[in-house]
């Protein structure tokens, strides 16, 4: 269990206001609202647990254990970056993975000294991490047990995409807490697998999402950029 200053740290990190610009991205979730495929609270849960189960929720999370094994052992990151990088399935996605993984690290250093003992060769590899791998590198620095470390990145990818929805579709507010309600436990179990799984079990699929994204890109009214 993390202790108060990990809890802290983790609660600011993956905070709204924290500025990763996670507000400006639906994942593909607004061209599924304009399709219809997402239309209610139900619809929403049940797409955002697929995002979880067999989507970047479960490669990302996968990532991001490696990264932070990694860090703790001071081993490398440039071929786990490069191969996270081109895993996005689309370019809106990598967008969105690429520039919040930046924006993180930007935002952590200038608030902690995360990267103040690390080789100048790691250094320049997390700079340049996509999200899940710049999340789990920075909390592997800090000694932010993993186990926690995922269920609050998790929580946090499912949260903004729950807002996005309650204005997409759109929600109210008492539907949007109870998707996040509902979807608590699924978040808690993937964050204990991902923390015991293989690096050799990274993938998924979720091809409507993945679509999703790459329909978003020629989406002819938006609000988000992915």
């Amino acid at each position: 269990m993390a202790g108060p200053s990990s809890l802290l740290r983790l609660m600011t990190w993956m905070s709204p206001s924290f500025p990763v610009g996670a507000f400006t991205y639906s994942h593909g979730l607004e061209w599924a609202v304009e399709q219809g495929d997402v239309k209610d609270a139900e619809s929403l849960r049940l797409w955002l647990l697929d995002v979880l189960q067999h989507g970047s929720g479960r490669s990302d999370a996968i990532l991001m254990a490696e990264a932070w094994r990694r860090v703790q052992d001071k081993a490398d990151l440039a071929d786990l970056v490069d191969l996270a990088l081109a895993l996005n399935p689309s370019e809106e996605r990598l967008l969105e993975s690429e520039s919040q993984g930046k924006a993180f690290v930007k935002a952590a250093r200038a608030g902690w000294p995360v990267l103040s003992d690390c080789s100048e060769a790691l250094t320049k590899d997390i700079a340049r991490a996509p999200y899940p791998i710049a999340v789990g590198a920075v909390a592997g620095l800090s000694g932010i047990g993993l186990e926690d470390a995922l269920a609050a990145f998790l929580h946090g990818v499912v949260a903004n995409l729950v807002s996005a929805g309650v204005r997409l579709v759109p929600l109210g507010q008492s539907d949007g807490i109870r998707v996040l309600a509902a979807l608590e436990g699924e978040v808690l179990s993937r964050a204990d697998w991902a923390a015991k799984a293989s690096f050799e079990e990274l993938g998924g699929f979720a091809p409507l999402i993945d679509i999703a994204s790459m329909k978003h890109e020629t989406q002819y009214t938006r609000l988000f950029r992915s």
